[in-house]
């Protein structure tokens, strides 16, 4: 009886440890694979996939090229930047969802609840009206994004501390300005050649992706990321409440000031190399914890993976779906709010409002 018990006992776990370690494999090899396959296909021909992986390795090893020269073209300055930019922006937004729902403790916060993207988002819109320069669209759309976090911060401080619920009061009330100030752009912008550019900017799109972007938010993205990541068994106290984080030596404000200011700097040079693309930060972490568990630990490099690997297949179904781009923005908030209404469905809303 006993040894019966004790050989099920370890067969569970076998199967819990294959599980885990197919599930891990699993989320190291899917960003890779997505980034080829998002090589394969696009407006102008499908290239073979053996095809792809020869042009891409034929610029580091001694290949003999037997393609069309023009794949070299296609692939290396019009879909290798847009693919890396959809990763890049993917894991930043997922796993700024991912840590904002940690600290937050509410897993219906989005990295966009503290208006950060809205006010990237007007002085992209500013920039673009005003200069019409694409330095300028950047730079503006990254000093707006944090004039509000620094509005949400000034609005937020009550007695020397900052409660989260008036932080997200303040993120309320800074998102409702900066969304009236964009109405307000919009408005005066010129009906024949400024709005349209406007209005499809605003809708996220990756259609002018290019190296030079890439150059410009790379790092600081990819910084930012590593650092929540660093943060990861912090963002796990802190979901505890302040009191208990505090009480179990974690520097609470300092450390949530942290990851805020992170995550802000993610989404704002987001916003401002490809408008606004919203739900990512909100229905992938989602996913992530259903797969994984809350742990950060895990959940934090899981929404990463996700992430990445779920913004370059929709940036690949916007591009091919039909003869017009779709703006990824659209498609995103299509997709998103299916698989946050399923979720919710399934869940039965059990322990998605922090109580």
């Amino acid at each position: 009886m006993y040894e019966s018990s004790t050989k099920k006992s370890r067969i569970s776990i076998s199967s819990f440890c294959n599980k885990k370690n197919l599930l891990a494999a699993v989320l190291i090899i899917s960003p890779p694979l997505a980034f080829f396959f998002s090589l394969t296909i696009g407006r102008y021909d499908y290239i073979p996939f053996r095809t792809v992986v020869d042009v891409v390795l034929s610029r580091y090893f001694d290949i003999e090229p037997y393609w069309d020269p023009i794949y070299d073209i296609v692939v290396f300055r019009l879909r290798i930047p847009r693919a890396l930019l959809a990763m890049l922006i993917g894991a930043g937004l997922s796993v700024s969802g991912a840590s904002f729902q940690g600290i937050f403790r509410n897993p219906l916060v989005s990295p966009h609840i503290l208006g950060v993207a809205t006010g990237s988002a007007f002085g992209g819109l500013f920039a673009m009206i005003l200069f019409n320069h694409p330095s300028l669209d950047l730079l503006f759309a990254i000093i707006f994004g944090f004039v509000a976090l620094i509005l949400a911060h000034l609005m937020s401080r009550v007695r020397g501390g900052t409660p989260i619920l008036m932080l997200v009061l303040a993120g309320v009330v800074v998102n409702a300005f900066f969304s009236a100030m964009i109405a307000l752009v919009t408005y005066t912008a010129d009906p024949l050649y400024e709005l349209p550019e406007v209005v499809f900017w605003l809708m996220g799109s990756l259609a002018d992706a290019s190296y030079e972007k890439l150059d410009v938010v790379t790092v600081p993205i990819l910084v930012c990321i590593f650092v929540l990541y660093l943060l990861r068994w912090r963002i796990n106290l802190l979901s505890l409440g302040d009191e208990d984080a505090q009480a179990l030596g974690v520097r609470v404000e300092r450390v949530k000031w942290l990851i805020i200011t992170c995550v802000t700097v993610i989404v704002a040079l987001c916003v401002s190399v490809s408008g606004v693309i919203g739900w990512v930060g909100l229905a992938l972490p989602h996913i992530a914890r259903m797969l994984v568990g809350p742990d950060h630990r895990v959940l934090i490099p899981t929404s990463i993976s996700l992430g990445a690997v779920y913004l370059v297949i929709m940036d690949d179904i916007a591009r091919t779906l039909t003869p017009a781009e779709i703006p990824l923005g659209i498609l995103t908030a299509i997709i998103g709010a299916i698989i946050f209404g399923y979720l919710l469905k399934r869940t039965q809303g059990r322990g998605w409002v922090d109580s």
